[in-house]
């Protein structure tokens, strides 16, 4: 039996030309974090993350809090993000959209929720990823991640991704995904019990680089 713990980035650039890239609180966070899951005893054996930058940058940070400088680590596209500017701006093609929705953290946030659950029922014309591709892109990223000889497994990804996976392996109604990435904070610890014919949610959201001296690390986007 094997553990996975499946990790959202730091907090990103919101509102930046270059999103991509981790904040200096971000970077912080991912510091702490590494410091964190040391203290709990974490000891990875195999590092995974997904090719955008804000993956590298988080699984670097959280390294270093832990003591390493460098880790062997393996790259899957299918831990990364789906394209949400892409998807907004599909949904709103022929139509105004509202005004600073890649902008104003409040206006995108709800756009974004409304366009998920049309990106789910097919409603988008011409979206950057179907629905369903991305189901199947997260399926085979779960896939490569469950591997024997495992021990523990860090793997770095995006909260879309993430959820999508916890969703899948709860069997919840598809539209559960976009509750739950809007919930998840930056750096948030999801873990998972997994065998050669099974995978199992153990954790949800869990932020152990929190604590009432780094409450300031609480953050969402």
């Amino acid at each position: 039996m094997a553990e996975l713990y499946l990790i959202r980035h730091a907090q990103a650039s919101f509102g930046a030309d270059d999103y991509d890239k981790l904040s200096k609180l971000g970077q912080k966070q991912s510091y702490a974090l590494g410091q964190a899951l040391a203290i709990q005893g974490v000891r990875p054996d195999i590092w995974i993350r997904g090719d955008m930058r804000r993956h590298r940058e988080t699984i670097k940070g959280i390294a270093k809090g832990m003591g390493l400088d460098t880790v062997k680590t393996e790259i899957h596209a299918g831990l990364n993000e789906y394209d949400f500017t892409g998807l907004l701006n599909a949904r709103y093609l022929r139509n105004p959209a509202p005004e600073n929705m890649h902008t104003d953290r409040k206006t995108h946030f709800r756009t974004l929720r409304e366009t998920v659950l049309e990106w789910q029922a097919d409603c988008i014309e011409n979206p950057p990823e179907t629905w369903v591709d991305f189901e199947q892109r997260i399926e085979g990223a779960r896939k490569f991640i469950m591997r024997e000889g495992a021990n523990t497994v860090l793997a770095l990804s995006s909260g879309g991704a993430i959820s999508q996976m916890i969703s899948a392996a709860l069997e919840t109604p598809k539209e559960i995904q976009i509750r739950l990435q809007l919930q998840m904070k930056n750096c948030a610890v999801n873990r998972f019990i997994f065998t050669r014919k099974g995978f199992y949610v153990h954790g949800f959201n869990e932020s152990p680089h929190v604590t009432q001296e780094t409450n300031h690390f609480l953050t969402y986007s």
